[in-house]
């Protein structure tokens, strides 16, 4: 198989998957502080809020080896063990934030043609009392009410199979957070349909940086 550039598949694979209140794991050391910090280093000019398409966005350097990684069948792999899927032959979306504003994050659950998601973090340090880290909630009514909350740190991982309660969110913040999302698809068609959409986000930014 393959080397990894970036990913520390191994480390992936400790994760304990919990199952309450839906199937979802918490990895640590999925990427060193230093790799974490070459990606920054590397990362795309983004300077709107939001997840954007990487299909937009250029890769160079440290942050296309971690995207290298993302693409590969060793992650579909990885994730179809630990959270019980097979996702050899699905398509997947990447999605790349690095600024957030105070209205993202909201309680909300992912679309059926989501089959699963998961979150690598990359910033440095975190004030959890600042808001943002992401929460997998019991329910869609209350931000508190929630069975784990993962920091936005660097090597940090948080995967979930989307089901009818994969319920997340997570108290507001504004400022810096780099994410990458990668985001397994039921079909290529969904996959066209949301890379278009992204596609038409980002123009609408452009012309209006307050658009939501």
């Amino acid at each position: 198989m393959k080397a990894a550039k970036m990913l520390d598949f191994e480390a992936l694979a400790r994760a304990e998957a919990r199952d309450v209140p839906y199937r979802y794991i918490v990895a640590d050391g999925v990427l060193s502080r230093e790799d974490a910090a070459a990606v920054r280093r590397d990362y795309p000019a983004i300077n709107r809020s939001g997840y954007l398409p990487l299909s937009k966005l250029d890769a160079r350097g440290a942050f296309a080896d971690l995207i290298a990684d993302l693409r590969s069948p060793r992650l579909a792999a990885a994730l179809s063990a630990l959270l019980g899927l097979d996702l050899s032959d699905k398509p997947r979306m990447i999605t790349v934030r690095r600024l957030s504003k105070i209205g993202d994050g909201r309680i909300h659950n992912d679309s059926e043609s989501k089959i699963c998601t998961m979150l690598i973090y990359l910033n440095d340090d975190w004030d959890a009392a600042e808001g943002g880290a992401i929460r997998a909630l019991n329910g869609p009514e209350d931000m508190d009410d929630f069975a784990e909350e993962v920091a936005p740190l660097a090597g940090k991982a948080f995967a979930f199979r989307r089901s009818e309660n994969s319920w997340h969110g997570h108290p507001p913040f504004a400022g810096e957070r780099y994410v990458v999302q990668t985001t397994f698809l039921t079909s290529e068609e969904e996959l066209a349909r949301k890379e278009n959409r992204g596609g038409l986000q980002m123009f609408m930014k452009r012309i209006n940086p307050f658009a939501n």
